[in-house]
């Protein structure tokens, strides 16, 4: 089987100073912090939220609220394929209707997640902005999608995945670019 060439983009050391950044972009746009929520969307978003949170808190002395939202359910690909989504839970603590709500992500890719979690934002209430912040763009987008707030902006093929390492969930803090295995159209022996 071939073997999947990696490439490290943002290192442990360079990931906080890029959280950091990321939240001081956050506070400087939106300047009330009683005025705005992070919400993370599951999986990765949520850990990166709660760390912009705690920057935030470190940087203001306050945090703003932060919520945890589940997108299975509005994906465009509910229905076609054999698998049923695991369905997690959303759990926004606060009101919606007039906050500026600033949705966090690790990768956009597509953009189809993030129409997603518009759909769920909107089923929730009637907030008055909604910002995006994103740990990595990788760019081919296939809907008209961009994010307020970017970490990393990193130039990949379609045939690439880019995998956001966080040391909640992969003991390490770090983003990498992977080459994904070509097919080579014949079946490998499981000798």
């Amino acid at each position: 089987m071939p073997s999947t060439k990696s490439v490290r983009i943002l290192d442990a050391a360079n990931f906080n100073r890029t959280l950091t950044r990321l939240a001081h972009e956050i506070l400087e746009r939106n300047k009330e912090l009683d005025g705005f929520a992070l919400v993370g969307i599951r999986t990765r978003g949520v850990p990166l939220a709660s760390r912009i949170a705690a920057k935030i808190r470190e940087a203001e002395g306050s945090a703003p609220p932060v919520g945890t939202l589940d997108i299975n359910l509005y994906r465009d690909d509910v229905g076609r394929s054999r698998e049923h989504p695991v369905v997690r839970s959303t759990e926004i603590p606060f009101e919606i209707d007039g906050r500026t709500v600033v949705l966090v992500d690790d990768v956009l890719y597509t953009g189809r997640t993030i129409r997603a979690a518009l759909d769920a934002v909107m089923d929730l209430g009637r907030p008055s902005w909604i910002q995006l912040a994103v740990m990595v763009d990788r760019g081919h987008r296939e809907l008209p999608i961009r994010a307020d707030f970017v970490g990393k902006v990193a130039s990949t093929t379609r045939d690439q995945l880019v995998e956001v390492r966080l040391q909640e969930t992969d003991g390490v803090d770090e983003v990498v670019v992977l080459d994904r295995p070509r097919k080579t159209g014949r079946k490998e022996s499981r000798a």
